[in-house]
């Protein structure tokens, strides 16, 4: 048994190698961006989401209405996903500019894509060229709205931008800011190397004319998770549009990480639940296997204790080469978007990494989590 699992495992590794590898390259070519750009006088229009967000809501606010690009170029829509608590109230008594408004979706009659329809409701209303999305828990820089658009020329359809989580003050809130950083990194790698899969909804860009080319959501309306991810596959397959990522540091947004290890669970599920829906089936594979990397390091120390200790040398060498291959690629990319101090937390973060991408992914199997008070099905 020992000896056909080190040849799997040295299989599955390959693979792995091969996939950080692709990471790395995609990573060297990412655009770099200027100190200072000309700003592209794009029409635009920001959407945001939002259900429950009354402690957060004021600071996002704030934070777009300090946004650099000419207000005569971009509106504000605010669309409320059936809120139970003041959050509607709160922002609507605090807006003080003419382009941001207000707009509500009280639809509840569904049990998934929840977020997706709401998004849907707001591009039906809104009148840019150019709809960017970000959360109701997120903060930007200055010149965050004009990084964005600036990635966009005739040929690009989709751009993801940089996500940063605030490392708060716990241990466990560096772990995930380090954690997270190394999700926004991968998916910008493979953006860069011509295999776009992962992105996330805090900080995307899109033109109109491709949403609807693509037909929106259609097709993968009955998942509640992956309005970003799903939308940016089918650009990249179903139009001539290139995708980008916005490897601009001004382009970065905040945002808190989970408080607890139940919202992280929750929240990790969630986006392990849509993995399998990919309609690109080498990307499900790929996923696939690298799960298995990952559930091989997993069960080794108890196969080591219960059967053959020779395989606490095969889960050794599998995580040493692990820790290489993954510290070149975040060292990497953490130059390029954050700050390299975060790379003290990377031994911990390593440990932590194996299990909770096995339980999050087979977690995410079952398709049910909770999220903004509401229990919903994948």
């Amino acid at each position: 048994m020992l000896t056909a699992a080190s040849i799997a495992f040295g299989i599955l590794f390959l693979h792995y190698g091969y996939f950080l590898f692709t990471v790395y390259k995609g990573l060297n070519r990412l655009t770099r961006f200027p100190e200072k750009a000309e700003s592209k006088k794009y029409f635009v229009s920001v959407i945001v989401p939002f259900r429950n967000e009354e402690n957060e809501i004021l600071n996002s606010l704030k934070s777009i209405e300090n946004q650099n690009y000419d207000e005569n170029f971009f509106e504000v829509i605010y669309v409320d996903d059936s809120s139970t608590d003041n959050s509607l109230k709160i922002l609507r008594g605090n807006i003080n500019r003419k382009n941001i408004k207000v707009i509500e979706h009280n639809d509840n009659s569904q049990s998934r894509a929840h977020k997706k329809k709401v998004i849907e409701h707001a591009i039906e209303k809104s009148q840019g060229e150019i709809i960017v999305t970000t959360d109701a828990d997120c903060t930007h820089g200055n010149d965050w709205l004009t990084s964005m658009v600036n990635c966009f020329d005739e040929e690009t359809g989709f751009v993801s931008g940089p996500v940063e989580f605030l490392p708060g003050e716990s241990f466990f809130e560096k772990l995930q800011a380090l954690e997270f950083a190394g999700l926004i990194i991968t998916g910008a790698g493979l953006i860069g190397a011509g295999r776009p899969a992962i992105c996330n909804a805090a900080n995307l860009a899109f033109r109109k004319s491709a949403f609807y080319d693509v037909g929106g959501y259609s097709g993968n309306l009955n998942l509640s998770s992956g309005d970003d991810e799903f939308l940016m596959q089918k650009i990249h397959a179903d139009t001539n549009y290139k995708v980008k990522f916005c490897a601009d540091k001004r382009a970065k947004v905040f945002t808190k990480p989970a408080p607890d290890l139940t919202g992280f669970y929750q929240q990790r599920k969630r986006w392990a639940s849509k993995g399998l829906f990919y309609k690109n089936k080498k990307l499900v594979i790929s996923l696939i296997l690298i799960f298995l990397f990952y559930f091989g390091l997993f069960l080794f120390p108890l196969f080591a204790m219960l059967m053959n200790g020779k395989f606490w040398l095969l889960f050794a060498a599998g995580f040493v080469l692990k820790i290489v291959t993954e510290f070149i690629v975040m060292n990497k990319g953490i130059k390029i978007l954050y700050n390299t101090k975060m790379l003290k937390y990377f031994p911990a973060a390593e440990i932590f990494h194996i299990p909770y991408i096995v339980i999050a992914s087979l977690s995410g199997l079952k398709g049910n989590f909770e999220w903004k008070g509401r229990e919903l099905s994948r």
